[in-house]
């Protein structure tokens, strides 16, 4: 909401300049987004009047003027203004002024002295046309600053309101908040009850009670509708942002911004009949007052007469029952439209309005009868004409229930001591009914306050009064202690940093994805929907953290980055119950970033397969696997203390094309806390005594995987043995077409002796023992 200081220091003037002002309404909870000039800062300008006017002797588009600037005698301007005339009265820049990138002095203009400058909004930097002189109103005083008879001193204040508080979108709530928050005194307007001097009246119908718990409607006749806006009306509205356009129009605009309370003038003569408040028909429309027809939902409230929709309630009137310039008679309406009636209709229709943005939030209902007054008022004084007397349909108003503030629990709550006769002025202040009792307030709210509902809002509404800025800062009571730590478990940042030491890079991608994505890459996937989601495409929450991490892959390729490694460590949601933590990742390009000291080679399953290695700190036991997703040939599930935790794969080559992908990356995910299970470390001695090494050639079927003969030579390793690992993998001449030839390194060595060759031997025949006997695996000969 933006709105001039000096509007608000007519109804409320604290002794404090305007940062101060600023400053302590943001930190009552009102912030102050911005505090703008009303004018760029200039000088020495005045109210001048043109008396004549005359062609300039040597120019054609010039003209020499006699200006009347409040001194003695005129003055001589020469001016290239289309518009300059006899009897205008305008802005003058005197010797000596400095406008914005200008500064003023006597010059010759083709031959004519000029003393001085007479001005359009552009060269003193305002708003409005620029291709004339500024004109101003007849009744401008010659001679006065020009400054100070605009009042262009003043500052606009720009403020970022919560949604709760619709009671500050005016300028009496903003008076009485700043008022409470510096004890100064609040002079609001003087509203009188108008006289009724014709009894002509609109019947009135609210047929839709709950969503129109209060109409008022009043005639008013015999008004001049050409009648000029006063100065002070049209300065206030337009450094309020809103344009002023016909005097009915910004009267009503100005009550909306004065009392927050949302208003319309009807043309009386274009009302066919009674008014009906009622919720819209099928196949009704209104052209509103922006042009704009809008198609009507049942759910939407209208104002109508006997011919239709004459109006969208709480939004925007409609074109056809308008305020023109030859409008003679009107119907002002004030209303309180519920919250709920109102929310959400007006961004449906593409809208954002003014007064739909106070009824959404909540508007004033115990002041809707002070507006129709005030309006009322505004309208005779400004444009004439008779009052009648006030049509009213009143249902079921919002009720305010009385709020207990215990004293000792706002106290607690605080974390400070808030002198109780404090708390009780400036609720008394803000407008509310207060019942002091020995240990506890019972506060009744008042009708414009709809977020105070309670214990909690009253203590906010204390401690926001008292300062947040006055509240010390406190050091925690809690006394620091260490927290034991399991180094059983790694924690989530030191995987990421084992990662990132892989050459690996963190991601973080949206949890909200598209359901026709997750069900491309795995069909039986069931992606919970969301209730009110962000957008079409991010309805679901992911089953996987494959598809973030491909779109990723995808948006650095579109800017030539050739290789990529990522990973991403975040939930998934299976179901609302189930959300495990996966680790995923993937690796696209070559191996190592371009040089000179190795041939340039694609990443592949097995480089992906040995960093997850590195991660676990030990041979993986990855066995064939299937996935949707991933290459059927190239696809393994990862186990782990007899389960599997994961999978590891290269992207399968229907969605490789389906991606436009140059080369299938390659995919993991696993779960994280298998990951994250460590075992203690243990000390172990190092052996002073040499390896023995013994390579074994095993000629097996070829359709069984390597880990499964890992795993059983692993299993009947004798005590001596160091490792077991495969060096070479063959198939080709000398071995038959359905078998392969597996080289396991087999590596010995015992800490307190040199082993023999007898126990060599022996530990290699039980190698070969358990090899053939559970995988038929024979030694090459």
């Amino acid at each position: 909401m933006q709105f001039p200081e000096s509007w608000l220091r007519n109804l409320v003037n604290p002794p404090l300049d305007t940062a101060q002002l600023a400053h302590v309404v943001t930190m009552a909870g009102l912030e102050v987004e911005a505090l703008t000039p009303a004018a760029p800062p200039f000088n020495n300008v005045v109210v001048a009047e043109i008396l004549s006017a005359e062609k300039h002797p040597d120019a054609d588009r010039l003209r020499v003027c006699q200006v009347d600037v409040g001194e003695a005698t005129p003055v001589t301007i020469v001016c290239g203004a289309p518009n300059a005339a006899a009897g205008l009265k305008v802005p003058c820049a005197r010797p000596g002024a400095k406008l914005p990138g200008i500064e003023i002095k006597v010059a010759k203009v083709r031959g004519v002295e000029s003393f001085g400058m007479l001005c359009s909004t552009k060269e003193l930097g305002l708003e409005g046309a620029a291709d004339g002189l500024m004109v101003l109103a007849e009744d401008a005083p010659v001679g006065e600053d020009f400054r100070n008879w605009l009042n262009l001193d003043d500052t606009l204040i720009t403020l970022k309101l919560t949604p709760n508080r619709a009671d500050c979108l005016s300028m009496q709530g903003l008076a009485r908040e700043v008022g409470a928050i510096t004890g100064a005194e609040v002079r609001l307007p003087q509203i009188v009850e108008v006289e009724s001097r014709i009894q002509d009246t609109v019947p009135v119908q609210v047929s839709a009670a709950d969503a129109c718990p209060l109409y008022l409607g009043r005639v008013v006749r015999g008004i001049n509708a050409q009648a000029t806006t006063p100065r002070w009306m049209a300065e206030r509205l337009e450094r309020s942002g809103i344009r002023p356009l016909l005097a009915p129009v910004d009267i009503t605009n100005y009550v909306l911004l004065e009392l927050g309370q949302p208003m319309h003038a009807f043309a009386l003569s274009r009302l066919n009949g009674g008014i009906e408040v009622r919720l819209a028909r099928a196949g009704e429309t209104l052209e509103l007052l922006n042009g704009q027809t809008a198609e009507l939902a049942p759910d939407m409230l209208v104002i109508a007469d006997a011919g239709g929709p004459v109006a969208l309630a709480g939004i925007m009137g409609g074109l056809s029952t308008s305020v023109e310039r030859v409008t003679v008679d009107v119907f002002l309406e004030a209303a309180f439209f519920a919250p709920a009636a109102i929310a959400g209709r007006a961004r449906r229709l593409g809208l954002s309005t003014d007064s739909s943005h106070r009824f959404e939030r909540g508007v004033d209902f115990g002041a809707t009868r002070q507006a129709m007054e005030r309006a009322t008022q505004l309208l005779i004084e400004i444009c004439g004409g008779q009052a009648g007397p006030i049509t009213e349909a009143a249902a079921a108003l919002p009720r305010r229930e009385p709020i207990t503030l215990r004293l000792a629990r706002l106290k607690r709550v605080a974390g400070v001591e808030i002198d109780a006769d404090e708390v009780v002025r400036g609720l008394v202040a803000l407008g509310a009914g207060v019942e002091r009792q020995e240990d506890r307030l019972i506060v009744t709210p008042p009708s414009f306050r709809f977020d105070l509902a309670i214990e909690e809002d009253l203590i906010e509404e204390a401690v926001r009064l008292f300062g947040y800025d006055n509240i010390p800062a406190q050091p925690p009571a809690a006394p620091s202690r260490m927290l034991p730590q399991d180094e059983t478990l790694l924690a989530d940042d030191s995987l990421r940093q084992m990662l990132v030491d892989l050459d690996f890079q963190e991601v973080i991608t949206y949890s909200f994805v598209d359901p026709a994505w997750e069900t491309a890459l795995d069909a039986d996937a069931r992606p919970l929907p969301l209730a009110n989601p962000l957008a079409s495409q991010l309805s679901a929450m992911r089953t996987t953290l494959w598809g973030g991490l491909i779109e990723t892959l995808r948006h650095n390729l579109n800017r030539q980055q050739a290789r990529v490694r990522i990973f991403e460590l975040g939930r998934v949601y299976r179901s609302q119950t189930e959300q495990p933590m996966k680790l995923g990742g993937l690796v696209y390009g070559d191996v190592l970033p371009e040089q000179w000291g190795a041939a340039a080679r694609r990443v592949d399953f097995f480089d992906l397969k040995g960093d997850l290695e590195q991660l676990f700190g030990h041979a993986l036991d990855a066995r064939r696997g299937a996935h949707p997703a991933l290459h059927p040939g190239q696809c393994a599930e990862v186990w782990a203390d007899g389960r599997a935790i994961g999978r590891i794969g290269a992207l399968h080559p229907r969605l490789v094309q389906a991606l436009d992908l140059p080369a299938a990356p390659v995919l993991f995910e696993l779960d994280s806390q298998a990951l994250a299970l460590r075992p203690l470390p243990r000390h172990a001695t190092l052996s002073r005594f040499p390896q023995v090494r013994r390579d074994l050639a095993f000629v097996l079927d070829a359709h069984t995987p390597a880990g499964e003969l890992l795993a059983v030579l692993r299993d009947a390793a004798a005590d001596a043995v160091r490792a077991i690992e495969v060096f070479d993998d063959y198939r080709g001449k000398g071995v038959a077409e359905n078998q392969k030839s597996l080289a396991i390194r087999v590596v010995m060595q015992d800490t307190e002796r040199t082993l023999t060759d007898q126990e060599v031997e022996d530990a290699v025949q039980k190698l070969v023992s358990a090899a053939l006997r559970q995988c038929n695996a024979s030694l090459r000969a």
